[in-house]
């Protein structure tokens, strides 16, 4: 494994899936992560319940790495929570691969989290020094710590009286033998939905598409500050914690990269916001060109809607290979070249000759979008005018993306100009804050837009390490 502390990775976060109360939870679970897997692929697993024991499957690898028809066959039940994982906290290894699964003497429980907890290391030490033991440096481990806690269990809703310990961001599913609960945290972070089946089972899921391919209905957003509970004797719903003048913090970045186009997430549609970021793209910086191109993937639809504003024809300057990751997630900057140049080739007789208005949806570190650029111009781009459908990411973001180190960030400390030489384009345009809240749904101020205005909705004491917890343990064994 390579060592935490001197190769921190930039990644992003995860996707939830459960059923309750079908016959085929489990190989409908299976398909709901196949739907999710552009939220996580590092690793992957599915706990499954028959009321009364907890079975889990989990490992490194995407879904139909880690699944056969045996091992779901041995799941086989009719309840059951997925997962596929991204790390922003732990790395990337057997033991934090999720959903979790644990026993203390409440019985047995699983969960399985999409966020990120910036109060976890400071409450892993203190359970740590009153004899704890951590079986993986994920953050979520915290959370079943607190609800083993007898003094917690005491209380007249244990849950919630946990949940409010918790501190940052975190969409939740547990499964215990008897029932499965979802959680959202009150500032409504990253999306959840619950959706039902044609037999009435309920269906919690990250995204709206992961409904669709198991053909469930979408019911409603599960709210922020909402406990969820789904059992034998149906749905019951109480809210805990309270946000600061009931303000939200929907992660902008959900829309512009993270969902699935098809994905209804925060009420609106991922593919029709993005189209108006790229109808709004055009306004703010209009140019002369010959031809409007996307960086695959998630910059087609807000390239679309730049074309249809502009007039300038949309065209397909690269070409896409399926067998390749997202390169955003890579591990490394070597590997983030590799990925580029094994997923992305330029179509020349298209862009040789043309200028072109190259539609990007962020930029964060910048040195594989210049190897984009720089591919462009070798295959004969005149003129290549970069328009991104996002403002400048200038600080970390500590709630599920894992971007924290300023220093990594392109824009941190230079201008726009100065991106643009280090880029090697012609013209550099970012769409603004106020255009790209002016595309979304809710109010401005339901969004959290961190990691550009700098504006966090939860106050961060100190920078949050993806790994303090793997070095902590390196400190106390050397």
């Amino acid at each position: 494994m390579t060592d935490p502390v001197e190769s921190p990775a930039i990644r992003h976060h995860c996707g939830l899936f459960g059923v309750y109360g079908h016959p085929d939870a489990v190989a409908l679970t299976h398909l709901g992560l196949y739907a999710l897997q552009h939220r996580g692929q590092e690793s992957a697993g599915i706990c499954s319940t028959d009321g009364r024991l907890i079975k889990r499957t989990a490992g490194l690898g995407l879904v139909n790495q880690v699944f056969d028809r045996r091992k779901l066959d041995e799941l086989r039940n009719s309840a059951a929570i997925g997962h596929v994982r991204y790390s922003t906290t732990g790395s990337c290894n057997d033991a934090n691969a999720q959903p979790l699964l644990f026993e203390f003497a409440g019985g047995q429980v699983a969960v399985a989290h999409n966020g990120n907890l910036i109060n976890a290391a400071l409450l892993r030490s203190l359970y740590e020094e009153h004899g704890h033991i951590f079986q993986t440096t994920s953050d979520t481990e915290i959370i079943i710590h607190l609800l083993a806690k007898p003094a917690h269990q005491a209380k007249a809703n244990p849950l919630s009286h946990v949940l409010n310990h918790l501190q940052g961001a975190y969409s939740l599913l547990f499964l215990f033998a008897d029932r499965m609960i979802a959680v959202r945290d009150p500032l409504g972070f990253r999306p959840l939905c619950l959706g039902r089946l044609p037999n009435g089972a309920a269906v919690v899921a990250s995204e709206t598409c992961a409904l669709d391919i198991v053909e469930a209905d979408y019911v409603r957003d599960i709210a922020p500050g909402e406990i969820l509970t789904i059992s034998g004797d149906g749905e019951t719903t109480r809210s805990f914690g309270h946000a600061p003048d009931n303000r939200r913090a929907a992660c902008i970045f959900e829309h512009i990269y993270f969902a699935d186009p098809s994905s209804n997430i925060f009420g609106e549609n991922v593919h029709m916001f993005r189209q108006r970021s790229g109808r709004r793209l055009a306004q703010e910086a209009p140019v002369d060109a010959d031809l409007v191109i996307p960086v695959p993937n998630a910059a087609r639809c807000a390239a679309i809607g730049y074309a249809q504003t502009s007039g300038i024809p949309l065209g397909r300057g690269f070409t896409t290979s399926h067998f390749a990751g997202r390169s955003f997630i890579m591990p490394d900057q070597s590997a983030r070249d590799h990925e580029v140049k094994v997923k992305l080739r330029v179509i020349r007789e298209v862009v040789n000759g043309k200028r072109l208005v190259v539609v990007e949806d962020s930029v964060v570190r910048g040195t594989t979008t210049r190897g984009k650029m720089g591919a462009l111009r070798k295959a004969g781009a005149t003129e290549i005018h970069l328009r991104v459908a996002s403002p400048p990411i200038r600080h970390g973001c500590y709630f599920g993306i894992d971007f924290p180190d300023r220093s990594k960030l392109v824009a941190t400390d230079r201008s726009v100009d100065e991106v643009r030489d280090f880029l090697g384009v012609d013209s550099l345009h970012y769409l603004s804050i106020e255009g790209l809240l002016s595309c979304a749904g809710m109010a401005p101020d339901q969004y959290c837009t961190a990691c550009f205005s700098g504006d966090y909705p939860v106050e961060v004491d100190r920078p949050v390490d993806k790994f303090a917890l793997e070095q902590r343990q390196l400190r106390m064994f050397t």
